[in-house]
C-alpha cells in the first residue's frame, strides 16, 4: 500500500522539531550542528530574529493578493536586488525550478522578438542541476533525472564541464544562450575558474548570444560575494536565484538586464504566488542582512577558517577524503570512502552534511556560522572520519 506521502525521497531517519541558529534539534532531543542549511536555503540560520519579526509583522497584515495588484514588499525587494546587482528588472517565483522555466522562456522569447525564431537552443553542461521541471531536467541532461520522463523538452545541447573550446564549436545559427552554474552544486561543488567565466562571457559576446547564470545554490552570499560571478568581474544577461534569498521561506527570482528582458511584456509570463507579501517581506530582511556592512567580510573570514581546518582534515584522513573543493561557505569534500558512509558517520557524530555527485559531501552551513561552531564542526567531522577509518 502506497504511503500517504508519495515515496519519492530517500529520507534520513531524522525528524527535526526546532532550529536555533546553526543547530537543529531532533524529536528525541539530540542536537545536530547544521552544515546543510536545508541545502543552502537557511542562509541566516534557523529562527533568525529579524526574519521571524519580518514574517510575523507581515502575517498580521496581509498574506496574499495575487499579481493582479501592486505588492509594496515586492517592489521593495526588486529595488534592493537591482541596486545590488547587474540587473535592471526582476520577476519573482517560488523556487529555483520556476526560475529556470522563466529563464529559458525569456531567452527564447528574446530571439523570437528579434525575428530569429530559429534561435531556440540553449547550451548547458554535464553535471549541472537546474531543477526538476521539464525544462530543468532537459537542461541538465542527466540520465538519472530524465529516464522515464520522455519525450524531453527539445532545444538543449550538453558539453563537458569547462569545455570552452567545445563551446565555440557548438554555437551555431540556432543558439540562443549558454546556461551554467558558476559553482556546480549537485554536480559535486565544482567551481568554474574566474578566467574561464571571463572567457565564457567573451565567447557569448562575440557570438551575440545570451549568457544565463544559475545562482540558485551559489548566490546570496554563499561564496563570500552577494553573487558568485562577482569574483570573476563578469555579469550575465539573465540570472536565476532562489534558496538563500528567502532564508527558508519559499522564494525565487529571475534577474535580467533591460535588453535581455525586452520581450517579456504583459501576459508573457505569470505566477499566482510569486512575489507574495509574506515571501517578499522575508526576502527584504534577508537582503538587508546580507548586504549590511561587514556581513560578507565575516562570511569570508569564517570560510577561510573552515577551509584551513578542513584542509588539515583531508591530510589527516587520506583513506576517507581525497580533496577539498569549493568557494566561500559552499564547500565539498570529495570522498575516497562512499560518500553515503561518510554522511551516515556524520549523522552519528551529530553533524548534518549533504550528499552530491562525484562522491562528494557538501558543507553548506548558515552564513552566520560562528568561529566556535567552525571548530566544533571540524571536531565532529574528525570524529566521523575516524569512525570510517576504523571500519576499513
Amino acid at each position: 500500500m502506497i504511503p500517504s506521502i508519495l515515496p519519492t525521497y530517500n529520507r534520513a531517519p531524522l525528524s527535526f522539531v526546532k532550529g536555533e541558529g546553526s543547530w537543529l534539534i531532533e524529536a528525541d532531543g539530540r542536537r545536530f550542528l547544521d552544515l546543510g542549511a536545508g541545502i543552502a536555503v537557511n542562509a541566516l540560520g534557523h529562527a533568525h530574529p529579524k526574519l521571524v519579526a519580518a514574517l510575523t509583522e507581515q502575517a498580521g497584515k496581509l498574506w496574499h493578493t495575487s499579481n493582479l495588484y501592486h505588492i509594496p514588499a515586492q517592489q521593495a525587494l526588486a529595488d534592493k536586488l537591482v541596486e545590488h546587482s547587474f540587473a535592471d528588472t526582476v520577476f519573482f517565483t517560488n523556487s529555483g525550478t520556476e526560475s529556470c522555466e522563466l529563464a529559458v522562456k525569456m531567452a527564447r522569447k528574446y530571439w523570437y522578438e528579434k525575428n530569429a525564431p530559429e534561435r531556440v537552443e540553449i547550451i548547458a553542461f554535464h553535471g549541472s542541476f537546474h531543477g526538476r521541471s521539464s525544462a530543468g531536467i532537459a537542461a541538465a541532461g542527466s540520465e538519472k533525472m530524465t529516464k522515464g520522463f520522455g519525450p524531453l523538452l527539445p532545444g538543449f545541447k550538453h558539453l563537458d564541464w569547462g569545455d570552452l573550446e567545445g563551446l565555440k564549436g557548438a554555437i551555431d545559427s540556432r543558439t540562443a544562450a549558454v546556461l551554467l552554474e558558476p559553482v556546480q552544486g549537485e554536480g559535486g561543488i565544482r567551481p568554474m575558474a574566474d578566467h574561464d567565466l571571463r572567457a565564457l562571457r567573451q565567447i557569448c559576446d562575440e557570438a551575440g548570444i545570451l549568457l544565463i547564470f544559475d545562482e540558485v545554490q551559489c548566490g546570496m552570499g554563499r561564496t563570500g560575494r552577494l553573487f558568485a560571478h562577482e569574483w570573476a568581474g563578469v555579469t550575465p544577461d539573465i540570472m536565476m536565484v532562489a534558496k538563500g534569498i528567502g532564508g527558508g521561506f519559499p522564494l525565487g527570482a529571475v534577474l535580467a538586464t533591460e535588453a535581455a528582458a525586452v520581450a517579456m511584456t504583459a501576459g508573457s509570463h505569470g505566477s499566482t504566488y510569486g512575489g507574495n507579501p509574506l515571501a517578499c517581506a522575508v526576502g527584504c530582511a534577508v537582503m538587508d542582512e546580507v548586504t549590511a556592512p561587514g556581513f560578507l567580510e565575516t562570511v569570508n573570514t569564517r570560510a577561510s577558517q573552515l577551509q584551513q581546518k578542513l584542509g588539515g582534515l583531508v591530510e589527516a584522513y587520506p583513506e576517507v577524503f581525497a580533496e577539498l573543493r569549493g568557494s566561500g561557505l559552499m564547500l565539498g569534500l570529495k570522498c575516497v570512502a562512499p560518500n553515503t558512509d561518510v554522511l551516515q558517520a556524520c549523522y552519528e557524530a551529530g553533524l548534518i552534511t549533504v550528499p552530491a555527485g562525484d562522491n562528494v559531501i557538501r558543507l553548506l552551513p548558515p552564513l552566520t556560522l560562528s568561529e566556535d561552531e567552525v571548530t566544533e564542526a571540524v571536531s565532529r567531522l574528525d570524529h566521523a572520519a575516524r569512525a570510517i577509518k576504523d571500519r576499513l
